[in-house]
């Protein structure tokens, strides 16, 4: 009967033959662990290579920081003498004579006549003072 097992009683059945292992002992190899002294070196590597590279990035940050001020205050310069040359245009056009005079008629002002007194060129003289001096002036003239 176990021939006709998979319908067909032309084909033999088949018998399989388990291949005999052979148990071979290996030999296991374990690596050694690290040293203390060697982790402690290697860790304190690291760490330098650590605040190296933050000292570095720190320095670049602060490099940063100062360039971006520096071109914050130079925008300002630019401005500052773009506005101080329009301010030394309108003064210059202010102080032309040709225009004070203009200005000055506008205001209601004369020019000075050739034998009027200018006020304060004698700075000593008070208006009584002024008015006794002008008078013992002419006594002085008048007497030879």
């Amino acid at each position: 009967m176990p021939a006709y097992m998979h319908g067909n009683l032309a084909v033999e059945q088949k018998t399989e033959q388990k291949p005999k292992v052979q148990e071979s002992k290996r030999v296991v190899y374990r690596k050694k662990t690290l040293p203390m002294q060697e982790k402690l070196l290697y860790l304190f590597t690291v760490a330098i290579c650590v605040v190296v590279a933050g000292v570095i990035i720190v320095r670049y940050a602060q490099i940063y920081e100062m360039s971006t001020q520096i071109r914050d205050i130079e925008a300002k310069i630019v401005k500052l003498e773009s506005e101080n040359s329009i301010l030394k245009q309108k003064l210059d056009a202010a102080i032309e004579p040709h225009r004070m005079l203009e200005q000055a008629k506008e205001m209601g002002f004369k020019t000075a006549e050739p034998n009027q007194v200018k006020p304060g060129t004698d700075k000593t003289a008070t208006k009584q003072g002024s008015a006794k001096s002008t008078v013992s002036a002419k006594k002085t003239k008048d007497q030879p």
